[in-house]
């Protein structure tokens, strides 16, 4: 048995990421929606379910990965240098610009106060008021308050790092998590030998970098979705009912931190299905699709419930997308149910010889449409709607920049597997191709083999629909966010199965040709995406933001109604100066222009002043807040930001300043 312990080690060190996560927002989920989500709640009930969940996917796992200790330790090696390195080099992104400073304020604000939605405070504005604005960038008014944009799981777990007085040490330790993760479900289906490739791979992928150093949601979904694949391959090592339940849980939590997730386990739902169909023909496999559904049904009905009662007016927002989404689950379900229906009808056809290579050929003529893309397709939108056309106004910004002709509509999908080979590199994007049509042609020919079957579909599934419509701002390295749940560590697994395909067609040639060779192309796997992440690897972005916006805090007077008079300042900093400072805050409406009626400011500072409270006034210039008081400059920060790239990979970063000028009207 000894020998057998470094596999086993590593099998189930990979699976417990996924587990631990599911266990926390299993608990955290019910508190926050009560209102008590707090460290002394959150502990007694989460690490109990994050327990039970760790021990119920790793008990009795069996021979599952052929390891060596020095392969384990790789593996752990390189995920732990990747989360010392993103930590070192994080990001504090708290200024509302993009998505991860509202990630970072709703942590905090969770973290502090266990409770949604925020309070909007009027009273300290003397009451509600036609000019006064509440929410604002990633903030949507409900009832009662004012609620973050997004779905809670990747804040509950967040609110973490913010108890133990680290906020941005979180990111990067869900990012080593996300390391191991990928290489455990290599492991298991490419081998032991490949694992550590796979981690070094995934880890100097710059998305991955990118993704891992602030609080973006795209890291915990990886782990998800990648721990569910592994405990689905331990379940099919070694079969029992109950064995599906866990691994159905941990992919249905998905949808509870990202809401494409629902596309993401889609495959999941169809493979419960023809588990549940096989339990005739093959009993102890079928044997785990009733726990594979009703753990999947059970997450993902957590997940929606989450996302109804705390972000609904951002399901609203996407309702576009949502719908045919839904429409689409309901779609497979009701297959599921027939093909399970009719699956002993079905088991006695047999597939023309032709399938199996022309699913293959079918595979690589895909990929290579992807690819050519844009010299045949020039993907536009007009606008239609006012989100619309803020795109259209920022990608025209973004092309003057980058020194291009301004046009708007342009949206540059049909680039997307140009991502991603600028992320994993070329070789890796042709070995995974290889790979997928290997697995296709022999899943068609003969069902084999079957471990095989859910991830190819995961991966084949997510990485098309993410790649024919990225549905974001094309600039990178943001757009490259994207491709970090499913396509960029699906590429790496299924490189590694050619790699390791490849190894064995260049044994027949002889031991140099196959040592030779795979020293090659372990160097075409890790070189390219560690030459495009060398220009920004090493540069944080924007760093001193925490620091800027407590110094800002120590100079607004503790009894003031903060008014943003000035667009820009109240969408980054209204929901800061309203959690972080904890002071009332709230933005002028505007008219045409970016500043607000002085007329109208003037009105509401009387009105704050009965309340027996400190009218201030805070804009991004000194002739924007001088009327109403001595104009004070409390934060003036110099920091660097995002490169914003079209058509080729991000190489550096640009210059960010930020400027808040408060008048004190007394």
């Amino acid at each position: 048995m000894g020998h057998d312990r470094p596999g086993r080690a590593l099998a189930a060190l990979s699976v417990l990421p996924a587990l631990a996560v599911a266990g926390w927002l299993l608990a955290g989920l019910p508190l926050l929606l009560l209102g008590h989500f707090a460290p002394l709640p959150a502990a007694l009930l989460g690490l109990p379910a994050a327990a039970l969940l760790c021990w119920a996917g790793t008990r009795r796992l069996g021979k599952l990965v052929e390891a060596t200790p020095w392969q384990v330790a790789g593996v752990v090696a390189v995920a732990a240098a990747s989360g010392v390195f993103n930590t070192v080099l994080h990001s504090e992104q708290v200024a509302v610009r993009r998505d991860p400073a509202t990630y970072a304020l709703y942590a905090s604000w969770i973290a502090d106060h266990g409770s949604l939605p925020i309070p909007r405070q009027a009273g300290a504005f003397g009451g509600f008021d036609p000019w006064l604005i509440f929410a604002g960038v990633g903030f949507f008014d409900v009832p009662g308050g004012v609620v973050p944009q997004f779905m809670p799981g990747a804040p509950l777990l967040f609110a973490v790092g913010n108890w133990f007085g680290a906020p941005f040490a979180m990111p990067a330790v869900l990012g080593a998590l996300a390391v191991l993760t990928l290489a455990g479900v290599v492991a298991r289906l490419a081998g032991a030998r490949w694992a550590v490739v796979a981690a070094v791979a995934l880890a100097v992928s710059l998305p991955i970098l990118y993704t891992s150093r602030t609080t973006f949601s795209e890291i915990p979904s990886l782990i998800l979705v990648f721990g569910g694949l592994s405990l689905v391959c331990d379940a099919l090592a070694r079969p029992g009912w109950w064995r599906g339940l866990p691994a159905g849980l941990v992919f249905g939590l998905a949808v509870l931190v990202r809401i494409d997730g629902l596309r993401d386990v889609l495959p999941v739902l169809a493979f419960a299905g023809l588990l549940i169909a096989m339990r005739r023909s093959a009993r102890n496999k079928g044997a785990l699709g009733p726990g594979l559904l009703a753990g999947l049904v059970a997450g993902g009905g957590l997940g929606l419930l989450g996302g109804y009662v705390l972000a609904r007016p951002y399901l609203g927002y996407l309702a576009g997308s949502i719908r045919p989404l839904l429409l689409i689950c309901a779609g497979v379900l009701v297959l599921t149910a027939a093909g399970t229906a009719a699956a002993p009808l079905l088991a006695r056809l047999r597939p023309p010889r032709w399938l199996p290579m022309a699913g293959a050929g079918l595979t690589v003529l895909l990929m290579a449409g992807l690819y050519a893309r844009p010299w045949v397709q020039t993907v536009t939108r007009v606008p239609t709607h006012e989100g619309d056309q803020r795109t259209f106004t920022m990608i025209e910004a973004i092309q003057r920049a980058n020194g291009m002709a301004p046009d708007g509509t342009r949206l540059y999908f049909e680039y997307s597997l140009h991502w991603a080979v600028w992320y994993v590199g070329l070789p890796a994007v042709v070995l995974a191709t290889i790979a997928a049509a290997l697995l296709v042609r022999r899943l068609l020919r003969d069902g084999t083999p079957f471990e095989w079957l859910l991830p190819l579909a995961v991966v084949g599934w997510t990485t098309v629909t993410t790649l024919l419509r990225p549905e974001i701002t094309p600039d990178h390295p943001w757009a490259a966010r994207r491709l970090v749940p499913v396509v960029i560590p699906g590429l790496i697994l299924l490189a590694t199965y050619a790699l390791a395909w490849l190894r064995d067609q260049a044994g027949r040639r002889g031991t140099r040709v196959r040592r030779w060779g795979t020293a090659l192309a372990v160097v075409l796997m890790l070189v390219p995406p560690a030459v495009t992440s060398i220009g920004t690897a090493f540069t944080p972005i924007e760093r001193g933001e925490a620091a800027a916006v407590e110094a800002m805090c120590g100079r607004i007077p503790e009894n003031a109604s903060v008014l943003f008079v000035e667009r820009v300042t109240g969408d980054r900093f209204m929901q800061a100066v309203r959690g972080t400072c904890g002071r009332p805050a709230a933005a002028v409406k505007r008219v045409l222009t970016d500043v607000a009626p002085e007329d109208q400011v003037r009105r509401l500072i009387e009105r704050v002043r009965g309340t027996g409270r400190v009218p201030v006034v805070l804009a991004a210039d000194e002739d924007q807040v001088a009327p109403y008081g001595r104009a004070t400059q409390i934060m003036a920060l110099v920091a660097r930001q995002d490169e914003r790239s079209l058509i080729e990979a991000p190489n550096g970063t640009w210059t960010l300043r930020m400027n808040v000028w408060m008048a004190v009207s007394e």
